[in-house]
């Protein structure tokens, strides 16, 4: 009895994990990918004004990858981990098949970590447009200092 009870939980842990998808926490590279193979050229172009890098290695890392969302992915993790391309792309072919989110801990960002929700919420390629709390952050800090200064000001008059 506790033999099929264990087997039953092992059984029953196995395909709760098997059924996990790749992007897990990360869908919206589905419409990453589905972008940038409706203009490979353009998107590559978006990635070398992102990244700040040459054409070269965005091929280099295009060639190593499966896909152009994927290169996106590897420049991203390098940047948030600090760490360089090489070390990136090593990772990606050890655990691809782990998921982004695992990837992105081996690199050491952790999760729950600004970088960690950054990856999670969306792309940047649109200089940040999809990020709002960049936004929100400024316009709050401006209008506290500005707030602040007029109560000052009100006061010494």
């Amino acid at each position: 009895m506790k033999i099929f009870l264990l087997l039953t939980i092992n059984l029953l842990l196995l395909i709760s994990l098997s059924g996990q998808p790749k992007a897990e926490n990360f869908d919206w590279l589905d419409n990453l990918k589905i972008e940038a193979s409706a203009d490979p050229s353009g998107f590559r172009a978006r990635l070398i004004s992102r990244f700040k890098i040459g054409h070269a290695q965005v091929q280099t890392v295009i060639s190593q990858v499966n896909s152009e969302s994927d290169a996106y992915m590897v420049f991203r993790l390098g940047e948030l981990s600090h760490r360089p391309i090489n070390d990136v792309l090593n990772v990606y072919r050890t655990n691809q098949h782990q998921g982004w989110g695992k990837m992105a801990k081996d690199l050491g960002i952790k999760p729950g970590s600004r970088g960690f929700h950054a990856l999670k919420q969306g792309h940047d390629l649109d200089y940040g447009a999809r990020n709002p709390s960049k936004k929100s952050k400024g316009k709050k800090n401006k209008g506290k200092k500005n707030k602040g200064k007029g109560n000052k000001n009100k006061g010494k008059h």
